[in-house]
């Protein structure tokens, strides 16, 4: 299935979309895309989508998951963005967080932040846990995992890493984590490490990679974040960009009100923003 939540920021409703790329409403089966829903979709995945009320015109897509409690990012996870970024391919995963008050739909515009010289891109495959993960083995772990979608981890880099202390604030303002535009459940994607990413920056192809780079995969992911604290359904992690970020360019190149940016993974869609100054 792919699972989306679409209508005006806050007040979201849950959908799906059917074999003719259309947006069913499921709102009269589930209040939202969020929480246990995520661990019950085989009731979901029950429903005749042709049964579903058509959701008519092209409705606001909000992100693809609601209530979202953590919001985990992963760092420095592909081996040829690492050295892109003049790091090396850290022992044990980088973890850190983006706020959830940066969470926005896929089509929202990327908003800069006051201040902001170095805002950059990162496409990258998010996945989301449905069954509560505390512990778990590496052997178990894809049972925790209710589906995949696109996010682009946005990124100040000089509040990042020029401003002293942890990452969070250069990956946290307002819209820089849009998630979707679906959630594709777990059934439908064969293999989440081997599917084709991209994004543009104005029309040129500056992003164009694979997860089969990634260094730390899924399985093992959800393992060792597990050992620390208890995933939920609902939280959402990230999983790293391959190469082509604003940084790692030469000479580095960042965003400015009025470009265009465009992204997406084989099989899980594709988002397009605008950038606009904050207020």
């Amino acid at each position: 299935m792919k699972l989306v939540r679409y209508g005006e920021r806050g007040s979201e409703k849950p959908g799906l979309i059917d074999a003719g790329g259309r947006i069913r409403d499921l709102s009269a089966h589930v209040p939202d895309i969020a929480g246990d829903v995520l661990a019950e979709l085989s009731g979901l995945a029950a429903i005749d989508p042709d049964t579903l009320p058509l959701v008519g015109g092209e409705p606001r897509l909000g992100a693809c998951v609601g209530g979202i409690g953590k919001f985990i990012c992963i760092g420095l996870n592909y081996s040829d963005h690492a050295a892109e970024s003049g790091m090396a391919v850290p022992p044990e995963p980088v973890i850190f967080a983006k706020y959830t008050s940066a969470i926005c739909g896929p089509n929202d515009p990327i908003i800069i932040p006051r201040g902001s010289e170095k805002t950059d891109w990162e496409v990258e495959l998010a996945f989301v846990i449905g069954k509560r993960a505390k512990y778990v083995a590496e052997a178990d772990a894809m049972d925790h995992v209710a589906g995949f979608c696109v996010c682009n981890d946005v990124s100040e880099r000089a509040f990042q890493t020029e401003r002293s202390g942890q990452w969070s604030k250069g990956k946290s303002s307002d819209n820089f984590g849009p998630l979707g535009p679906w959630l594709v459940t777990r059934d439908e994607v064969a293999d989440p490490h081997d599917l084709h990413m991209w994004l543009t920056v104005n029309g040129e192809r500056v992003q164009d990679g694979s997860t089969a780079t990634m260094v730390y995969q899924i399985p093992y992911l959800v393992s060792y974040l597990s050992q620390f604290f208890t995933l939920h359904p609902g939280d959402v992690i990230s999983t790293g960009t391959p190469p082509g970020v604003g940084l790692g360019m030469k000479p580095p190149r960042y965003l400015k009100a009025g470009d265009r940016v465009s992204l997406g993974i084989a099989g899980l869609g594709e988002q397009h923003q605008v950038c606009i100054d904050d207020d």
